[in-house]
């Protein structure tokens, strides 16, 4: 499609931003002209597909008609508009009247020779088939689930899956074919195989039981596999409620030394989340986790700090030995990672490094979104808990904070968090009441501005010197005035 020069220099533009319903249907009727012309057809099909992916709603009469003019379309050779026609049935299935009319035709581009087309007619076929039907197309299914072309297998592996939910009776005969595709040396096929076979055991607790200990002990190839194995080794730990002492357990820990990254940190996720873990029995995961946080790839320097911060929350000790790497992420280009690495570590920190990790925050807290500094806070106010004696250093730069362009959200997550050091340290009162009566000053929050001065009632008079706090009430008084 040809663009001008305004349009390059604005960047991308969605070509099909303004589309109209109407008029798409009406182009529609290109596709009853013959010859057909593959490349303006493809054009309007993908309006019409734009149109119906954007949530366009359209008549059971519009529907029909169109799906009649796409099935036009089936005389044309051309590979693009053919993959076209097979997603337009799909999306217009469910629209249209007496779809059933292009089984025929699905079904002799599911078994002919062109590999192409067979993944997506499968797909376009089992949307529109009902239970009734299914059993005419049950031999062919049979035969795609373990065809030699992984496409046309893991089409039919995966349409197998939702097929589950309208007629779960029919597919369960299919299960010799399903665990011959789970021997597959194709990864995706045997992950979509694995997935289907649980599905189909899944009502039965000791087939399921079976099925994870038969493959945690074979060993499967796909990465993907392994890692929906790992899951379904999680759960049946967590339902039995037996947490490290189960026998799955091992097969969780023997995946941390997989040679392949996702399968390692899936298995670290799922120690980190089971409940009844120690230290001890996290550190095998910490340890992988703490290499992932030198790792060049951003996705997983990010996933690893993640981690390590829930860990933090229940096991902070376990969480210690990563300090060093952590701290040396506090200035990783990527902030959403900076923010994880600092909060992990003010939830982990020593006593003597509190002054230093303020510096650092100080450094790059005004880079990141209001939504990461309530994170912040969040940590801050839960190492002024841990440490009470720094609660001048970490006041001070809440302050600070306070004084800094922000949201109504992110400022009220800061007057909370100094009213609860106020509340929970006595020593921290005259200066948490300092910090407070500064902001109200100039607030244009009334709600966060109401809050203080309650608090100045009940506090202030309590205080050394209550005279002091006059001013900041009075200068509101006039400020409210002469609003």
């Amino acid at each position: 499609m040809k663009r001008d020069k305004k349009d390059e220099e604005a960047g991308a533009v969605n070509v099909y931003a303004n589309l109209d319903k109407t008029t798409v249907l009406q182009e529609a009727r290109v596709f009853n002209e013959t010859p057909i012309n593959p490349r303006k057809c493809a054009l309007i099909l993908t309006k019409l597909l734009y149109l119906l992916q954007q949530g366009e709603t359209i008549g059971r009469t519009e529907a029909t008609e169109a799906f009649f003019a796409v099935t036009k379309l089936w005389q044309s050779k051309d590979a693009n508009l053919r993959r076209l026609v097979f997603l337009a049935i799909k999306e217009l299935c469910d629209k249209a009247d007496d779809v059933i009319i292009v089984t025929s035709s699905l079904t002799k581009d599911m078994t002919g020779k062109e590999d192409m087309y067979r993944a997506a007619a499968i797909r376009a076929l089992c949307r529109i088939t009902d239970g009734n039907m299914l059993q005419a197309i049950e031999r062919y299914m049979k035969q795609a689930i373990v065809d030699k072309v992984p496409a046309v297998a893991s089409a039919a592996l995966v349409s197998s899956l939702h097929l589950m939910k309208r007629s779960p009776e029919v597919v369960r005969r299919w299960v010799n074919e399903v665990q011959e595709a789970v021997s597959s040396d194709n990864h995706m096929v045997q992950f979509h195989a694995l997935g289907v076979l649980y599905h189909i055991r899944k009502t039965d607790r000791l087939a399921v039981n079976k099925l994870v200990q038969k493959f945690s002990k074979s060993g499967l190839k796909s990465p993907y596999a392994i890692c929906y194995l790992i899951r379904l080794a999680s759960k049946l730990i967590e339902e039995d409620d037996a947490g490290p002492e189960s026998p799955l357990f091992d097969f969780l820990e023997s995946c941390l030394r997989h040679k392949c990254e996702v399968v390692i940190y899936e298995a670290a996720s799922a120690i980190v989340r089971m409940p009844k873990t120690s230290s001890r029995e996290l550190a095998p995961a910490v340890s992988v986790l703490q290499l992932f946080c030198a790792s060049p790839k951003p996705s997983l320097r990010f996933a690893a700090v993640r981690t390590l911060n829930k860990i933090s929350i229940n096991h902070p000790q376990a969480v210690t030995t990563c300090n060093m790497d952590l701290e040396n992420l506090i200035t990783d280009q990527n902030r959403s990672i900076a923010t994880l690495a600092i909060t992990t570590l003010l939830k982990t920190g020593a006593e003597s490094s509190v002054e230093r990790l303020m510096k650092q925050i100080s450094s790059f807290v005004s880079e990141i979104s209001d939504e990461f500094k309530i994170v912040v806070i969040d940590a801050i106010r839960s190492l002024c808990m841990r440490y009470p004696r720094k609660h001048a250093v970490m006041m001070s730069f809440l302050a600070t904070m306070l004084r800094d362009d922000g949201g109504y959200e992110y400022k009220k997550a800061i007057v909370e968090t100094i009213i609860s050091i106020i509340e929970e340290n006595p020593d921290a009162k005259e200066t948490g009441l300092s910090h407070l009566c500064e902001f109200i000053e100039d607030c244009e929050h009334a709600v966060l501005a109401t809050r203080v001065l309650h608090l100045l009632g009940r506090e202030g008079p309590k205080a050394q010197n209550p005279a002091r706090y006059i001013r900041f009430v009075y200068n509101r008084v006039i400020l409210e005035a002469t609003q």
